[in-house]
């Protein structure tokens, strides 16, 4: 099986340059650092002990960074790399100013780009989040004996199937997982069967709070420039779902005059396609990256940047979570929760079952199926009488998910040499 999946991707390595022009064309790569992804790097390895984080995208970056942020004051560690797979991805990152991290595309999944990818890092313990699993970097980082943890492990029943279908193969390669930190119990069940030994659960680390949220204000210019407005967010939107959320807005425009919908897409390289969707039901349409000043007769401000999510989070009332109509298993409404807003959502929230069954025992979250019935819903004054629940709860899981890897990076790390450079 690890043959046939090794000619795949040496098939898929030949036709690469169509394919990598293609996703630089529709903003999905960037036109420089693309190479990083065939190991040809960008940033410098140095001595000392480097602790590795990979996650695929957006989401799972930042609910790491506090965890990150904690171990990039840590003494016993000199270097932390940062590795994923989306452009989203590393634009959010530089945001963050971070004093020993370093971020590198995750290279492709091949056995010689993985040797080569780790020759040249020689990470000392590897950290992957939830759901990635990949077989050729997994076999060589176990044949350098580096301990592999997966942490806020996420398996679905529908991944389960799909790994279950080839029982020895993915048998082999779960065993190389030396600790699993599943973020829900379906988890914990499904890598015991899939033959992963230590598991712990200690919670989902979405929970957590980012460390700068606890510090950082309500952004003044953007509460001021809403501030004669009633807002309605719908965030991590797919395609269809923006075109959904204008129909709430014309419904909800009727009774609020003063009425804007912010549109946050999931993916910003879709803007155009966006406003060609939008343009028939002529609606006022402004950018954020205008940074237009006057705001009266806007209908939808979409915004077209990466990493802004947060500021209207924060001044948001009610909040929609996209993937959820469209069925993509919904996003994470974690963050928008926590700053107090109403969370609503479609049928299809699978990725995050246990989280939306806790905001909905604490009546903040509600499910919707159609523009009438989001209309309905939206309120326009924050409830900030559960957000301490929702705190309580982070800080335990950071607390416990800490506790956890000092152990292992007091073990591991400071046991092994430094490796020679």
């Amino acid at each position: 099986m690890f043959f046939i999946y090794q000619a795949l991707l040496s098939l898929t390595i030949l036709i690469s340059p169509l394919i990598i022009i293609f996703r630089i064309l529709k903003g999905k790569e960037d036109i420089i650092r693309f190479k990083e992804k065939f190991c040809s790097f960008s940033k410098k390895r140095n001595s000392g002990k480097l602790l590795w984080f990979h996650g695929s995208s957006v989401g799972e970056i930042m609910s790491v960074l506090p965890i990150i942020s904690k171990y990039d004051n840590d003494n016993s560690i000199d270097q932390i790399l940062i590795t994923s797979s989306t452009l989203s991805s590393s634009k959010v990152l530089k945001k963050y100013k971070f004093k020993k991290v370093d971020h590198q595309f995750f290279p492709i999944d091949h056995f010689i780009f993985s040797r080569i990818f780790l020759n040249y890092w020689k990470p000392h313990l590897v950290i992957f989040l939830e759901s990635e699993i990949w077989p050729s970097m997994y076999r060589e980082i176990k044949f350098k004996k580096i301990p592999i943890i997966l942490l806020n492990a996420r398996i679905t029943k529908k991944t389960f199937k799909r790994w279950n279908k080839f029982k020895k193969y993915s048998s082999e390669i779960f065993n190389l997982i030396d600790y699993a930190y599943p973020q829900n119990n379906e988890t914990k069940n499904y890598l015991r069967k899939l033959g992963v030994k230590e598991i712990n659960l200690i919670g989902n680390i979405k929970y957590i709070e980012n460390i700068k949220d606890k510090q950082d204000d309500i952004d003044k210019k953007l509460k001021s420039q809403f501030k004669k407005h009633k807002i309605n967010v719908a965030a991590s939107t797919h395609k269809s779902e923006e075109l959904f959320a204008a129909k709430t807005h014309i419904i909800l425009k009727k009774k609020n005059k003063k009425l804007i919908t912010i549109l946050i897409p999931r993916h910003i390289n879709r803007i155009n396609e966006i406003n060609n969707e939008l343009k028939n039901l002529k609606l006022k349409i402004v950018h954020h990256s205008s940074k237009t000043k006057n705001l009266k007769n806007v209908d939808i401000y979409i915004v077209d940047t990466f990493g802004e999510s947060k500021k209207f989070y924060k001044i948001a009332t009610t909040v929609f979570l996209g993937g959820s109509i469209i069925n993509k298993g919904g996003q994470n409404p974690l963050e928008p929760a926590r700053y107090g807003a109403k969370i609503l959502h479609g049928p299809n929230i699978q990725n995050f079952t246990e989280v939306y069954n806790f905001l909905k025992s604490l009546k903040i979250s509600k499910e919707i199926k159609n523009p009438s019935q989001q209309a309905n819903q939206v309120v326009f004054k924050k409830d900030m009488t559960k957000v301490k629940r929702i705190r309580k709860i982070g800080n335990v899981i950071f607390k416990n998910t800490i506790k956890e890897l000092d152990k292992k990076i007091n073990y591991e790390i400071k046991k092994t040499p430094i490796l020679g450079l």
